[in-house]
């Protein structure tokens, strides 16, 4: 009689747990999120693109890095680099997208960290 009366009760509450899964949404894919208060409007058709170079200079500011070949890196708006991430004579490989006529770093990995400094 006990295991009759269990299984009644587990047969009874698996509608409401139907229900409340049902009712649960999974947030919309990362391209499609609507930009929060304040932010940039999304860029459309970006260009993304990949480099890798010798870092010749970052800025004081920590917002911009330049590579052997002239290429010019930012940091995202609002973003900069934490000191001593990256330093001149480091190979670095990155990623990026087109804003506005600026390389707008997406990723970053250090290939080699360059001579050692004593």
């Amino acid at each position: 009689m006990k295991i009759f009366a269990m299984l009644v009760a587990i047969l009874a509450s698996a509608p409401f747990v139907a229900e409340t899964v049902a009712q649960t949404q999974a947030p919309p894919p990362a391209r499609e999120r609507a930009p929060g208060p304040g932010a940039a409007p999304e860029v459309e058709n970006a260009d993304e693109g990949r480099v890798e170079g010798r870092v010749v200079s970052v800025d004081p500011s920590r917002t911009e890095t330049t590579l052997s070949d002239g290429t010019k890196l930012t940091t995202p708006a609002g973003s900069v680099l934490k000191p001593g991430v990256i330093t001149e004579g480091m190979l670095i490989a990155a990623s990026y997208r087109e804003e506005n006529g600026a390389k707008v770093l997406t990723g970053l990995a250090i290939k080699d960290r360059g001579p050692a400094t004593r």
